[in-house]
Formats: C-alpha cells, structure tokens, sequence
C-alpha cells in the first residue's frame, strides 16, 4: 500500500510536470507567433529608416559615447561604460552560447545569418528604447531610475492608453526577468557546471543566489561596478577561447560560410527545405539574444549620467552590435566549425536532418562539446566557468530591471526594493526544478511579453524620439557638444535630473526658448 501510495505520487508529479511543460509550449506558440516576428522586422526597418540609419551612420559617435565621463555628483549614477557593462552582462549570457546553438538545432546554419540580420536592424530600435528612457529618466531614493513604464505613461499622448501599457509592462517584467528568465539562467548555469564538474543542481543553484544577492543588495552602483570588472574580462577570455578553435579548424572557415548563406535562402541541398525554419529562430535567437526592443536595457541605461539621450541610444545600439555581430557569430561559428551540432528536420526536433554530434542534448552542449574537441575537456570546464560568470552578470542586469519596475509601481519605499530582491533571489532557484525541454519556452514567453507591449509604445512614440534626435543632430552639425534640455522638445523634467545641462547650455550661448521650436533665443 504504501509503495502503491509513493507511485501515484510520483505518478501525479511527472502529470504535473507534463502539464506544464504542454501550458508553457502553448502560451510561447501563442507569445512568438509568425507575425511576431514580422512585427519586429517592420519595427526596427521603420527606425533605421526615420532614423536614416543612424546605427552605421554614428557608429563612430558609439565609440565616443562609450568613454565620456559622467559628473553628475548628486545623484547615485553609472559611467556610460558602467551602463554598457551592465547591458552587455545582461545581454551575453544564455542567448549567445546556448541560444545561438539553439537556433543552429532548429534553424540549421543559414539562422546565423538571420541573427545578424535581427542585430544590424535591431540596433535601431535597441536605440530608439533607450533614447526615450533616458529622456524620461527621474530621481528615486537618490538614484536615477527610468525605463520603457516611464515613457508610456509620461510620453505617450493618451495618458489612459500609456497608463494601461505602463502596467501592462510592469506585469511582463515581473513574468519574465522577475520569475521566467532567472529560472533559465539558473538551469542552465547548473546544467554547464554539473557536466563539466559534476557538481549536483542545487549546490550550483545557492551558489549563484547567495552571490547574486551580496552584489544587488548593495544597489545599482554596486551592479555597474561589478559588471564593469566582469564583463570585459569573462568576454574576452571567451572570444580568445573562440578564436582558437577557429584557428584549429581555419581550412573549414570558407566552406562554412558557404553553408550559412546559402541554408539562409534555400540554396543548400541539405538545409534547403527548412529555411522558413532558418528565419524564424534566427530572428527568435537575434531579439532574445540582443534584446533590442523589449524595454530591458532602458532600465539601465536611464540610471547613466551623460548630457543627451541620444549618447546613450549610440551606446546601446553599440552594445547589441557586440552582443549578436561579435559574440553570437562567434559561438555559431565554433559550433559550426567543430561540427559538433545536430540540425532538426521540422524545425521542433522531433526528426534529425543531419547528426554530427550523436547522443549531444542541443543547446549548451553543442559549444561544450566543440571546446572539448578541440583543447580538450579542460575546455568545457572552462566554458562552464565562463558561462556561470555570464549568467552571473545577466541575473544582475534581471534584478535591477525587477527593482526599478517596482519603484515605478511604489514609488520611493526602500522596504518594497529589498522585499523584491529577496523575492528575485527566490525566483532564482526555480530553476533547479525545472528540465531543459521546458526552460527555453519559459525563457521566451518573457522576452516576448516585454517585446510586443514596448515595441507597440516605442512605435506610438516616434514623433517624441524625432524631436529628439533632430536636438542631437542639429547640436552635432553645428560642432557643438550635445546638451539636453528636455522643454526643447516638449518633455517635462518635474524632478529636475536635467538642470546640469540646462544650465550649461545656457551658459554656452545656444539656450533654446521652447516656444520658439529650434529657434535660438534673443
């Protein structure tokens, strides 16, 4: 009776767990249908073109944004690298090694080139979120703080239909970076760390909680100097790492990238028939990889000092180019040289086309396995490193999108932050519990929330960003150092985080009358 008892439990678990894992295939289906992606593309084709394609046009000003240094003294604010770090961080993790391998599985090799299809266009509308995160930014218990609520509420001009969007966006960040996202990033730093040094789920699982809260519990500074440390070094010992098993495998380099443009548009005989495939993951893989467009890096970039949105716009947009152009192509590259990667014949993976790695689980495994194959198994040990300090980085990046969320929702009470990060740190561990097959659709359903409600608002917001980006233009041509005074273009600064530049630009000689457009005053 009592084994009869122990099965029914089990049994009920593994229905349970099948459940869920059919709830979440079923929402993600419904979250990233096809028009999701058209959706996208037409979004970020529509900037490059309002934009005049202003992320190859400035791609010099990215770099020299990148190293301006802040001098804001009364507020708690990050450097223009720091915020950089912290994105970056945010953004390679999960997306990059994982997902890239993931999009090769289903997609087959032509979803690289789909991915940087997704980075060169996605850039702008990586732009354009924190352009208006910035210009919207406000001051919270001494920090600068901002994001995509910020703008819909206070940017769009239906304050009802902003208010809605603002809430409804709150909801998408405490579903995806708040619970869903953490969930993966921890299933996944425990699945490289188990395989490369068989150490058990949850060991791996607390490490990573206890770590990530002695770092956020010391707030956004504390992030950004954590991740402006980390994040240049853990990607540079990952490129290196890429750049050798290229080396190893120079005389294929050509050959593969034949395979990728010609699987990209049908051409390939092997791969020829799933180029709808190649699309669709490529562009899936490309916005959750570089997360242009889903509201999380106007999170950070609103705390950053600089003296006009639009600095911090090239910034970003110069973030997503190193996220998907250079890291992603990278790991894709490696995958693909190393042949250590298996291609879906139905795009889902219930059929193989092709089997180059036999009895390999795709994602993760697909990149340990090309660094064992080439520098040996000290190779996935350092893969699984990497990848837990990249994890490490991204869960930062989560908590504080999580936190700034909340002090849209509540305002200045220090006792909702700390009840959020400890509920974050919670969240973290879910996903020890969870299997492989189900973390990825988790992970999906959160990008996509947060892509479909900010890109709609980003879009609402086009004639604001233009203003804006005609007051960077117009300072450039005239040879003059960019300051933002946010009545030029019909934006209310009620906290007063802008005052510094009005002043200086008013000192300058060039103070705009708002009444007067862009008419210097008499």
């Amino acid at each position: 009776m009592y084994d009869n008892a122990n099965d029914r439990k089990g049994m009920n678990g593994v229905e349970n767990m099948e459940l869920f894992v059919k709830v979440m295939n079923t929402v993600n289906d419904i979250v990233w249908h096809p028009v999701m992606c058209v959706f996208l593309m037409i979004a970020a084709v529509w900037f490059t073109v309002r934009l005049k394609g202003m992320q190859v046009r400035r791609v010099k000003d990215m770099a020299k944004c990148l190293l301006e240094k802040g001098d804001n003294k009364q507020d708690k604010a990050l450097s223009p690298f720091q915020a950089f770090a912290t994105t970056v961080g945010g953004r390679i993790g999960t997306g990059n090694i994982a997902g890239t391998a993931t999009a090769i599985f289903m997609g087959g090799p032509g979803a690289v080139f789909w991915m940087w299809i997704t980075a060169i266009l996605g850039a702008s509308t990586g732009m354009v979120e924190c352009i208006l995160g910035q210009a919207y930014k406000t001051r919270n218990l001494g920090e600068l703080t901002g994001g995509p609520a910020f703008y819909m509420s206070k940017g769009i001009k239906n304050k009802t239909l902003g208010k809605i969007l603002a809430v409804l966006f709150c909801i998408a960040v405490f579903i995806g970076p708040g619970f869903l996202l953490p969930a993966m990033q921890t299933q996944t730093a425990a699945t490289a760390v188990k395989g490369a040094f068989g150490i058990p789920f949850v060991v791996v699982g607390i490490g990573m909680v206890i770590i990530v809260g002695v770092v956020t519990m010391g707030g956004i500074k504390r992030i950004g100097q954590v991740a402006e440390f980390l994040a240049p070094i853990m990607c540079g010992i990952y490129l290196l790492v890429m750049v050798i098993i290229m080396i190893v495998n120079a005389e294929r380099i050509p050959s593969v990238f034949g395979s990728i443009f010609a699987s990209a548009f049908g051409k390939d005989a092997v791969f020829g028939g799933i180029v709808g495939s190649a699309l669709s993951w490529g562009i899936k893989r490309g916005f959750f990889s570089n997360d242009a467009g889903n509201g999380m890096s106007p999170l950070i970039s609103a705390t950053t000092d600089t003296s006009h949105p639009v600095k911090q716009g090239l910034v970003q947009g110069f973030s997503v180019y190193v996220d998907t152009l250079l890291v992603c192509t990278c790991t894709g590259l490696s995958v693909l040289l190393a042949g250590t990667y298996n291609v879906a014949a139905d795009g889902v993976g219930d059929v193989l086309l092709v089997e180059h790695a036999k009895g390999i689980q795709y994602g993760i495994a697909f990149m340990q396995e090309a660094m064992a194959t080439t520098i040996g198994q000290a190779g996935a040990m350092l893969l699984a490193v990497i990848l837990f300090i990249f994890i490490f980085t991204t869960m930062l990046s989560y908590s504080y999108q999580l936190e700034s969320t909340c002090k849209y929702l509540f305002g200045e009470n220090k006792w909702v932050v700390t009840f959020v990060r400890i509920l974050f740190l919670i969240f973290c561990m879910f996903g020890i519990l969870i299997d492989g097959d189900t973390i990825w659709p988790m992970g999906d359903i959160g990008v996509g929330c947060m892509l479909w409600v900010n890109t709609f608002s980003i879009l609402l917001l086009t004639p604001v960003l233009m203003r804006i980006v005609k007051d960077y233009e117009k300072q450039r041509a005239q040879g003059l150092n960019p300051l933002f005074d946010p009545a030029t273009v019909g934006i209310e600064d009620e906290a007063g985080v802008w005052n510094q530049y009005v002043e200086e630009k008013k000192k300058r000689g060039d103070y705009e009358n708002p009444a007067l457009g862009y008419e210097k005053k008499n």
